[in-house]
């Protein structure tokens, strides 16, 4: 399919199937048995992902790439060739051109005739000592140290790429285009620009597209996964993954699959346009996106469309993810049982931390939950402790170090104390990998794709690039929208409100949403950086950041710092604050009585779906 199916004016139908390195191994299955789609699109690459795939790289120059894409494509290749369907993935990690090459040699040995193309550039590694030579500092994004003062040895540099690389591969008849570090958006912004023609300052266009692939991009998260009104949803069990049908003036619709499972609604859209953004700018490397007027329409039962979304020129510059190694860390668990749990776990607390404290560089005791008042078996007495330690240097958490330390407390510790000794013997020490995000001028890189038939073509910098868009100032509410004489209930911010959390390095950020537009002009009033330090105990000495989104009724917090210096290196059982929001919700205040009396999730609206295709959808199989 070297053109478009029918017209440029015609929506593009967007499929994902993957959402990051890890997601359901059926996601291509489910996506080619599923809907009709022209482009079929995956995820891989988390911000940790990278540091991860480069350990295997490093060792081995043939791999770097998702291995396992290979297998969940290899069955389907004849199918792609006869559908004309494309097919665009990041799956290409630190080597996509080799992984390229592992697929034209199935497509040879099928006797097929798809073209497979490559985005290359994103890897700066070898070029960090001249960059930082040429007066590149690679500042830390929330630190402001600069690299040169960090005094570790990088493992992986990769540059956020854009979509262009993806577009012009597709205009030279590309079936199937393989990269490594561009955008999670590109991958639908990519083929939206070929599919409609858009020009490089197309920018409400452009923005519309992005916005589509950032819904996409996580793939069940947009139908009822890791959603707060999941116990409303229908078919939860495996909610499928979505299609997006992008228009040429970059509206779009997200729908899924008809035989699938889970909904699409206002509140499952909202809760991915909250999700993992620095506030109303959204910045890439193609299109500033400006989302204070996002707007969410339910069209239909799982049909909900998206409009509002500005587009202004791109920044000039784009992040690098650097990653090194910084130690080693390890966790166990042990469990304490029966009354006085409070004294218990201090005296436990004293204990460890004297036993560890000549060995381990930092140690995290985390208790978990509390006894139940009347436990009726002896687990619903007992709290897990969850103990992580991390050090320098990998013997310092050997066996020997570590894990007889905490099983030498069994006689001289509290009562009710034991360990999962197990587990014990399952768990070694893991590398402690550090995350250093950091801002590169796009005309240092070198973005690239490498055709079928050998030709690379040069993807020059955006012509219009210009310095990054500050993001808005939304000053705190003054006044309580409610009259202070109106009867009030303590209740659970969740009986009110929606929330999602998710991670950007070092920095958590929440998006919390009322599930009833009456609700808003109490919540975004009683949601104040104030309010949220207090419902937040552990944020209270921590810069927050909030904005507000009036039209999909949220409010919008960046909590800096609270993940340390990233996922990959803080202690937290929690590491990437996927939780914060649930958290959050679970939080007590004092809500109007009249929003309770209205409040409730409303049930989405869901198509007739036959038994046999919920079976299908619940069991997780596929029709291939």
């Amino acid at each position: 399919m070297n053109a478009p199916l029918t017209t440029p004016r015609e929506p593009l139908v967007v499929a994902a199937f993957s959402g990051y390195f890890g997601d359901r191994l059926t996601g291509l299955d489910e996506a080619m048995a599923g809907d009709a789609a022209h482009v079929l699109i995956g995820d891989y690459l988390a911000e940790i992902t990278l540091a991860g795939i480069s350990a295997r790289y490093r060792k081995d120059p043939t791999q770097g790439y998702a291995e396992y894409f290979v297998k969940q494509i290899e069955r389907h290749l004849p199918a792609l060739a006869a559908r004309g369907t494309k097919v665009i993935t990041n799956a290409g990690g630190l080597n996509p051109r080799g992984l390229a090459d592992v697929l034209r040699g199935l497509i040879d040995k099928a006797g097929l005739k798809l073209k497979v193309a490559c985005v290359e550039g994103d890897n700066v590694l070898d070029k960090l000592e001249v960059l930082q030579a040429a007066g590149h500092p690679l500042t830390h994004l929330d630190t402001g140290e600069v690299l040169a003062d960090w005094g570790r040895t990088p493992i992986s540099a990769n540059a956020y790429l854009g979509a262009w690389g993806i577009t012009a591969a597709l205009r030279e008849g590309a079936d199937i285009v393989l990269c490594g570090r561009v955008t999670d958006s590109s991958l639908t912004l990519g083929p939206a620009a070929w599919w409609h023609g858009w020009k490089e300052d197309d920018w409400d266009k452009l923005a519309g597209g992005l916005v589509a692939g950032h819904v996409l991009e996580c793939g069940a998260h947009v139908t009822g996964g890791n959603f707060s009104g999941f116990a409303d949803m229908p078919g939860i069990t495996f909610p499928g993954f979505p299609l997006g049908e992008i228009s040429a003036d970059g509206s779009f619709v997200v729908t899924k699959h008809a035989r699938d499972g889970g909904s699409v609604t206002t509140d499952t859209i909202t809760a991915q346009l909250v999700y993992e953004i620095q506030g109303p700018k959204y910045l890439n490397p193609d299109v500033t996106v400006d989302l204070s007027d996002v707007r969410c329409e339910q069209l239909a039962p799982d049909r909900v469309r998206v409009t509002g979304v500005r587009g202004e020129p791109p920044p000039e510059t784009t992040k690098v993810a650097i990653f090194a190694p910084v130690g080693w860390q390890i966790v166990s668990w042990a469990f304490v049982t029966g009354r006085d749990i409070d004294r218990k776990l201090a005296l436990l607390r004293a204990q460890l931390h004297g036993l560890m404290a000549d060995g381990v560089d930092q140690l995290d005791i985390t208790a978990f939950g509390t006894p139940a008042a009347q436990p009726e078996t002896q687990y619903e007495a007992t709290v897990p402790v969850r103990i992580a330690a991390s050090a320098s240097e990998r013997d310092q958490l050997t066996e020997e170090q570590f894990f007889l330390k905490l099983n030498s407390l069994y006689l001289w510790s509290v009562p009710g104390y034991y360990t999962d000794s197990g587990a014990e013997r399952a768990l070694k020490p893991q590398r402690r990998i550090e995350y250093w995000p950091a801002l590169l001028h796009v005309s240092q890189l070198t973005h690239t794709v490498v055709l079928d038939d050998g030709r690379e073509l040069a993807i020059a910098p955006h012509p219009k690039a210009v310095p990054a868009a500050k993001q808005p100032l939304h000053a705190e509410p003054e006044t309580f929208a409610f009259d202070p004489r109106r009867p009030t209930q303590r209740a659970a911010l969740g009986r009110v409100a929606h929330a999602r959390s998710g991670d950007k390095g070092g920095n958590s950020n929440v998006g919390i949403w009322a599930s009833n537009p009456k609700a808003w002009p109490w919540l975004r009033q009683a949601l104040t950086t104030d309010a949220m330090r207090s419902l937040m105990p552990e944020a209270a000495g921590l810069d927050i950041v909030r904005h507000e989104f009036p039209h999909i009724y949220a409010v919008h917090f960046i909590v800096r710092g609270l993940l340390g210096r990233g996922g990959s290196t803080n202690l937290r059982a929690d590491q990437v604050g996927k939780a914060v929001g649930e958290f959050l919700l679970a939080r007590q205040l004092e809500i109007p009585v009249e929003l309770l009396v209205d409040a409730h999730v409303p049930e989405a609206p869901t198509a007739s779906t036959s038994a046999a295709n919920v079976r299908a959808s619940e069991t997780g199989t596929a029709n291939v």
